[in-house]
């Protein structure tokens, strides 16, 4: 198996294996059960429509290895966009292997290249420490602020 892993743009192609990641984490960090049908027409959504964001995928051989989705918000105080890291998985057998760092290398030159980026979010479960650790090892600080959200489905 080549041990090399390349970095791409996410393509229709890569559909399935994207919901199953979602699937995944949303199992594996929240215990929570999504909907095949519901994640599948989400990653659709966002692959038919790039105003919705867009997907990162590191492939590793002939295999997925990884992927993380990103949305945009606008900041009126930096006239900017922040770019939002979501969706962050990688396979299990593939962990601490610098897959993810590969990914935010390719997301970091993709918002260096566009120009208006002034920055990146993400969120992460509180207790999830390893992901924690990776994200400061790449220069991110914790913020002041806390989430909140109120879910309608």
């Amino acid at each position: 198996m080549n041990d090399e892993v390349a970095v791409r743009m996410g393509q229709m192609r890569d559909a399935a294996a994207l919901a199953d990641f979602n699937i995944a984490m949303a199992q594996e960090t929240e215990g929570k059960e999504l909907s095949r049908d519901r994640v599948s027409a989400g990653v659709n959504t966002v692959m038919q429509d790039p105003a919705h964001g867009f997907y990162v995928v590191a492939e590793k051989g002939a295999t997925i290895a990884g992927s993380l989705m990103v949305t945009r918000e606008w900041s009126d105080w930096r006239n900017g966009e922040f770019w939002w890291i979501q969706s962050v998985y990688v396979r299990p057998e593939l962990r601490r292997q610098g897959i993810y760092r590969k990914l935010y290398e390719f997301v970091r030159a993709k918002a260096l290249e566009k120009g208006n980026v002034c920055g990146f979010r993400l969120y992460v479960e509180q207790g999830n420490t390893v992901a924690q650790q990776t994200y400061r090892d790449l220069g991110m600080v914790e913020t002041v602020y806390r989430m909140y959200e109120q879910e309608l489905y």
